[in-house]
């Protein structure tokens, strides 16, 4: 029986807390005991259940310690309360010192953290990850394997972060498909007009993820196509500045912002399309999710390094001008998810 301590900052709204949901809910908790650590007790996805599963939440660091470098964070950090000793220690979060903290000073034979996101685009585009980045780069060295979410982001990585003499394993985020079509026979408030052509694109409303991006591509498209609707599924601390460009744009109408979804999958369903226009990516786990329910997947070509089995589009807009009305097809992604678990039972050698 392999014990697993897993740190998160929190199970809330975002690509990150999916992910670790899909790999707790896929894992067999026959050859496994798992600790998970949470710094928050506020939750937005449904957690797993299962004897093997402990749950302990620990108190958050007052936010300027991501100020601090991190050797001196790690000396004077509260200590975790766990007599265990690990076979597999995992910082999943990658951002906050408190997961990393966590992870490398429990008793633990090897620790790993999970790379969610495209370092060196983030590094370029972001001044605060620049300046996180400059007080916690020190903690890399303390783990002895890094999985990354997608292959396109490896080498970045490496270059970043300068390590060259450890294992880097590719592992893309798990798709609870079971989940998907389970829940997307739930009841919604919402149905689209089906006499349009219906296209949804989800995720936090950020500058990360493009969003003002595909507002200007729906302009082009709402010239030449106007039995074409976009919703957008999400919120974030972008979105006053984005309701502000659609109406600016013309666009009242034409592109609807729905909001968070508790259970986003009823909606999806509805769709005709799903459109991503993220300036940069760890991978895209809600492209794998609009992919199960058979939509056409339309995603701009940067993103296709870190999807590479999904095409990239040169030009979005001229291809949704090109779109059109196409049976759909679930999708239970069994072969994408059957190489994902192989990888991670090597990882943690179960």
């Amino acid at each position: 029986m392999r014990r697993i301590a897993i740190f998160q900052c929190d199970l809330k709204v975002g690509g990150i807390q999916k992910a670790l949901i899909n790999i707790l809910s896929e894992l067999d908790y026959s050859l496994c005991e798992v600790d998970l650590f949470l710094f928050d007790d506020e939750a937005f996805f449904e957690m797993p259940e299962h004897e093997n599963l402990h749950i302990t939440y620990l108190k958050p660091y007052f936010w300027l310690n991501r100020l601090v470098y991190f050797e001196i964070l790690k000396r004077f950090a509260p200590v975790i309360k766990s007599d265990a000793e690990y076979d597999v220690a995992i910082d999943f979060n990658s951002y906050r010192n408190e997961c990393a903290v966590g992870a490398v000073t429990v008793k633990a034979k090897k620790r790993i953290m999970w790379i969610h996101n495209d370092v060196e685009i983030k590094k370029k585009n972001e001044i605060k990850y620049r300046i996180l980045w400059h007080f916690f780069k020190k903690k890399l060295s303390y783990f002895d394997e890094f999985a990354a979410v997608s292959p396109g982001i490896t080498d970045g990585f490496r270059r970043c972060s300068k390590i060259t003499d450890k294992n880097i394993i590719s592992i893309p985020n798990h798709i609870d498909t079971d989940e998907i079509f389970r829940k997307v026979k739930e009841p919604t408030d919402f149905a689209p007009d089906e006499e349009y052509y219906n296209l949804c694109s989800m995720g936090r409303i950020c500058r990360q993820k493009g969003f003002d991006i595909l507002v200007e591509h729906m302009v082009r498209v709402a010239e030449k196509r106007p039995d074409m609707r976009l919703y957008i599924i999400g919120d974030g601390p972008d979105r006053e500045k984005l309701e502000k460009q659609i109406r600016r744009s013309g666009l009242d109408g034409v592109v609807t912002l729905l909001g968070n979804r508790s259970n986003p999958f009823p909606y999806l369903n509805k769709m005709d399309g799903f459109v991503l226009t993220s300036r940069y990516e760890g991978q895209g786990l809600v492209i794998w999710e609009a992919k199960a329910l058979g939509p056409e997947i339309f995603i701009s070509e940067n993103l296709e390094k870190y999807n590479p089995s999904i095409p990239g589009r040169q030009d979005i807009a001229e291809a949704l001008c090109l779109a059109r009305k196409k049976e759909k097809k679930y999708d239970d992604l069994s072969a994408y998810n059957k190489n994902i678990g192989e990888s991670l039972k090597k990882l943690l050698g179960l």
